[in-house]
């Protein structure tokens, strides 16, 4: 996900690429403007055929398009946006449960607070690589092997972190209250998993993208029709202009639909991951290493 000022200037909105639908349908774009052209320069005959079409049914036929295209988008934005709120608890729980370590087990020493934190620093990569379906890790943070292998590592960690929690709550016979707190958090990393793979792994319905998809085409690809005996040789432009919008309204819904790809306008899974490791080690007092450093001032 590439990040923008929040009061662009008006260059940038109108000639910046980046971040920009521009690069997944120029293409498309570029297509349709040259057909409006041979449109133009035929005078909207086919095979001898002048191919007549009125602006009626072009208008209910656009203004449906634009309300379907319209709830999709919003139901796109609805999934990226509750994707970005488990994020967001993800980084919280985190911090709540080294903070609970720091409290609650004040005898632990550097090496066993690490040991302990472990699973959490790793926790995020895990997640990460799990929801964009990779079983390699580009961090050291997953060391283990056998770990990195498992289809549901995330749990694992989880486990693990369980499990290295109450052996020291036994030790240092931690109240059974304190526990109990530190286990709600483990819970809520827990329901954050389980919220991601929900959206992962119920995509919005196929036949309603690939019907919208070639209303779309087939709407862009006949418009030209329509008007190049009104406009005449400012109908390539026009389309060009109303091709950009429903292409990059459609285009923009399949991106933002899965937050957790790889794609300019999906979720930064990589730097999530390193904002809550860096939050993890401030909050232990431990040194970034080098490669964090540089990301310590990126907000999440």
């Amino acid at each position: 996900m590439i990040t923008h000022p929040q009061n662009p200037s008006a260059r940038v909105l109108l000639f910046s690429l980046k971040g920009s639908i521009i690069p997944a349908i120029w293409r498309k774009v570029l297509f349709t403007t040259v057909l409006s052209s041979l449109v133009v320069a035929t005078h909207g005959t086919l095979y001898h055929y002048k191919v007549t079409l009125t602006a009626t049914p072009f208008t209910l036929w656009g203004l449906t398009l634009a309300i379907f295209l319209g709830f999709r988008n919003s139901a796109a934005y609805q999934r990226f946006w509750e994707a970005r709120t488990l994020w967001g608890e993800l980084l919280i729980s985190a911090r709540n449960f080294t903070r609970q370590v720091q409290q609650f087990f004040p005898q632990l020493d550097r090496e066993e607070r690490l040991y302990l934190l472990q699973p959490l620093l790793a926790y995020p990569y895990a997640m990460r690589n799990f929801l964009r379906d990779v079983i390699y890790d580009n961090t050291n943070r997953i060391a283990d092997d056998e770990v990195k292998r498992q289809l549901h590592a995330p749990s694992l960690m989880l486990m693990t972190l369980g499990k290295r929690v109450t052996e020291y709550a036994r030790l240092s016979k931690l109240d059974p209250i304190l526990l109990a707190q530190m286990d709600a958090q483990i819970n809520q990393l827990s329901h954050v998993l389980g919220g991601c793979e929900r959206i992962k792994s119920t995509p919005i319905p196929y036949p309603y993208i690939l019907m919208l998809h070639r209303v779309v085409h087939v709407y862009c690809f006949l418009l030209p029709f329509c008007l190049v005996d009104s406009i005449g040789w400012l109908t390539p432009v026009a389309v060009c202009i109303l091709a950009y919008t429903f292409f990059g309204l459609d285009a923009l819904g399949d991106q933002i639909a899965d937050p957790f790809g790889t794609e300019p306008n999906d979720l930064p899974l990589d730097a999530m991951s390193r904002n809550i490791e860096i939050g993890i080690l401030e909050l232990l007092d431990e040194p970034l290493p080098p490669a964090l450093q540089a990301q310590e001032g990126v907000l999440l």
